[in-house]
C-alpha cells in the first residue's frame, strides 16, 4: 500500500480568491462576451454597451444557485431509485456603492436613456412607473488573483438578467454609504442556447493547466 504522503496530491497553488472584481451590465441588444481573454493572455475590451458598475461593498458578488429535484423512489430501495432536474436557477446578488447613471437604472428599474438632468440646475428626478417594465440585461462579474505567473481572471456571464429582487436602502451618516442592493437571475437566452457561462483566462491561468489537470 502506498504512503498516505504518496498517495494525496494536495496543491495550495490552485486555491482561487477573487482579490477584487466588477459587474458589468450591458442592454439585452448588446453583443454577447463569446471570450474573456486573447492569444496573449490578456483580457479582451468588452463589446459595446458594457458599463462598470463600479465599487461594491466588501461582499462582493454573491451567487446562488437554486436547484429542485424530482425523486423516483421504489419498493424496497432505501434512497430515490432515480432523480431529475426540474429547475436550475442562478442569481447574483450586487449591493452597489456608486450612484451613477447605471445603478440608478438598475434599482429603479427606469429607462435611463430618457432621462436628462434639468438644462439650468442639474436636477435629476426619476418617476417609479406604476408597473414597471421587466428589463433583461447582459451581466458580466469578472474576479481578479493572482498566481506566480500573474493575473487570473475567473468570471461568470449571464446574457439574459433581470432585476429580481432589491434590499432596503438606508439614508444615515453612519460607516455606510448609500447602497443599491440588487438581485439578478439569469434566464436562458433561446439564440445562444445557455442561461450561464463561466470563464477563466489569464497569464497565470495558462501557467497552471497542467497542474489543474487540462
Amino acid at each position: 500500500m502506498p504512503a498516505w504522503e504518496t498517495l494525496k496530491k494536495h496543491q495550495n497553488e490552485l486555491i482561487r480568491k477573487q482579490l477584487e472584481g466588477s459587474t458589468f451590465i450591458a442592454p439585452i441588444t448588446s453583443s454577447a462576451v463569446s471570450a474573456l481573454t486573447g492569444p496573449d493572455k490578456a483580457l479582451l475590451a468588452l463589446p459595446s454597451g458594457y458599463n462598470d458598475l463600479g465599487w461594491l461593498s466588501d461582499d462582493g458578488a454573491q451567487f446562488s444557485s437554486d436547484v429542485s429535484t424530482s425523486d423516483v423512489t421504489s419498493w424496497g430501495a432505501v434512497e430515490p431509485t432515480r432523480r431529475d432536474v426540474t429547475s436550475d436557477v442562478t442569481t447574483l446578488q450586487v449591493n452597489l456603492q456608486e450612484t451613477n447613471k447605471h445603478t440608478l437604472g438598475l434599482y429603479t428599474g427606469v429607462d435611463m436613456s430618457a432621462v436628462v438632468p434639468d438644462p439650468t440646475s442639474g436636477e435629476v428626478a426619476i418617476s417609479k412607473p406604476d408597473r414597471p417594465p421587466l428589463r433583461f440585461w447582459r451581466v458580466l462579474t469578472i474576479g481578479v488573483d493572482m498566481g506566480d505567473a500573474g493575473e487570473i481572471y475567473t468570471a461568470r456571464f449571464l446574457p439574459r438578467a433581470s432585476v429580481s429582487d432589491k434590499s432596503d436602502q438606508s439614508f444615515n451618516n453612519g460607516d455606510d454609504p448609500t447602497n443599491f442592493p440588487v438581485t439578478l437571475t439569469g434566464y436562458l437566452d433561446s439564440t445562444l442556447g445557455f442561461s450561464e457561462r463561466f470563464f477563466f483566462g489569464g497569464p497565470g491561468w495558462e501557467a497552471l493547466l497542467t497542474k489543474m489537470g487540462f
